[in-house]
């Protein structure tokens, strides 16, 4: 027996505005979870928003307040971002990742979102004809609401069939065009949690570097695939990179995961040097500026946006990033809460006949984390995205992140330890309900 009837859920979805759901968007589900709730009082197992349940780190809450008090808050901040930040960026990518990108061309933006805002800008206007992305899907769903924004094209796969060997042939026939001006991907993957392997990150630079498109790397859940020791400073194993085997590439470094410091809106953009350093006519021609890329993407493209991020929430960043250099932070085990919850949720689900989707990467079963995906016999994703909602569960169809694959988006962060016991009695129940 459901826990929502069907009019009360076309109550919500009407009083929300939501026209359908099995097509809804991360922000539809949840005002209609949040409506239930609050009109019913029954809890929800919230797995639709990707949002941190973690503690704030508190190194950062102090170095923002130290740095309010030193009147940080009354000078407008470089563009560029804070000297402070910019080196402890630098250090920290050479410490987990073992590369080196100089300070000047780690760049901080208002999160993530801003920094592919400006990204995808200055990538498809920096050469005439390459005016496309291509996104490695499945992915987030915004980077694709801000090419609708801007007018940009793109292209898209799901990379579920086509993993290891069979990366190659599947990339270059997406690239031989030559329109293609970036490509996108998370790693961790936001939704499957999948992770690109060193072979297939190999494959992916040697293209880019062929056909001449920058690689925008998405790290928001930086060193959290948990089946690796990653985290350690300056000590192996590193975070895998696409940035080892080309120099086309944007890393895209936020706080909001790996420091639970979502609500101030902080990350990095860290541009090859030689990214940086390139000269490219059609920028200098629209821009009227010097057409070097990286001093176009801050000073015309990326202050146009934000005019800089907030002085004292840059200072909090690079005190964490500091730390975490010095072993006096291990952002690592202060995030490994995500893989117990996803272990016992995935049981859970699992034991009452739903399956996991994004279930491999090429040589590993995929790992525990923030994100996982699953599947429920004889539904399309849509269709188990909305059927979840009468039982009290929410999460998003799997067909609105790219993916080809029927299932839907589960996220580990609002599950609290109370929860377990209800997600079992209801996904019981649900499989009785679906025998």
């Amino acid at each position: 027996m459901k826990i929502f009837s069907e009019d009360i859920v076309k109550e919500a979805c009407e009083h929300s505005h939501v026209a359908d759901l099995t097509h809804a968007t991360i922000g539809e589900t949840l005002l209609v979870a949040q409506y239930l709730e609050k009109k019913t009082g029954i809890p929800f197992i919230r797995m639709d928003q990707g949002s941190p349940g973690l503690p704030v780190n508190k190194f950062g809450v102090e170095a923002e307040k130290a740095a309010l008090d030193r009147g940080v808050g009354s000078q407008y901040p470089a563009a560029s971002g804070v000297k402070e930040l910019k080196d402890a960026a630098h250090e920290f990518v050479k410490a987990f990742i073992n590369v080196d990108i100089s300070a000047r061309s780690c760049v901080p933006t208002t999160g993530s979102v801003a920094g592919s805002f400006g990204a995808f800008i200055a990538t498809t206007q920096r050469i005439p004809g390459k005016n496309k992305v291509l996104f490695i899907d499945p992915g987030f769903p915004i980077q694709k609401s801000q090419l609708r924004i801007l007018g940009i094209e793109w292209k898209e796969f799901d990379i579920y069939p086509y993993r290891g060997k069979k990366l190659r042939a599947k990339l270059e026939a997406q690239l031989k065009d030559g329109d293609v001006a970036a490509i996108v991907y998370s790693n961790p993957n936001n939704p499957a949690w999948i992770c690109l392997e060193d072979s297939e990150l190999q494959v992916i630079g040697e293209l880019a570097t062929k056909y001449d498109a920058v690689v925008m790397e998405d790290l928001a859940y930086f060193c959290m695939d948990y089946r690796h020791d990653l985290g350690h400073p300056y000590e192996p194993p590193y975070l895998p990179t696409v940035a080892r085997y080309t120099d086309n590439y944007i890393l895209l470094l936020s706080a909001s995961k790996i420091f639970s410091y979502a609500g101030q809106r902080i990350a990095l953009v860290c541009i090859s040097d030689k990214l940086f350093d390139t000269y490219y006519p059609a920028l200098q021609e629209r821009y009227h500026d010097a057409g070097v890329f990286g001093s176009t993407f801050i000073a015309e493209i990326l202050y146009m946006i934000t005019s800089g991020c907030t002085a004292s929430t840059q200072y909090g960043y690079a005190e964490m990033l500091r730390l975490s250099c010095e072993g006096k932070i291990n952002f690592v085990e202060d995030t490994r809460e995500y893989e117990r919850r996803s272990k016992k949720m995935k049981e859970i689900f699992c034991r009452h006949g739903f399956k996991i989707v994004y279930d491999r990467d090429v040589t590993d079963t995929v790992g525990d984390g923030f994100f996982f995906t699953l599947g429920f016999p004889g539904m399309s994703g849509g269709q188990l995205a909305k059927e979840l909602i009468h039982y009290g569960v929410s999460s998003i169809s799997l067909d609105t992140t790219g993916s080809h694959q029927e299932g839907v988006r589960a996220c580990t962060s609002r599950m609290r330890d109370e929860l377990y016991t209800v997600l079992d009695e209801r996904m019981k129940q649900f499989k009785e309900d679906h025998a």
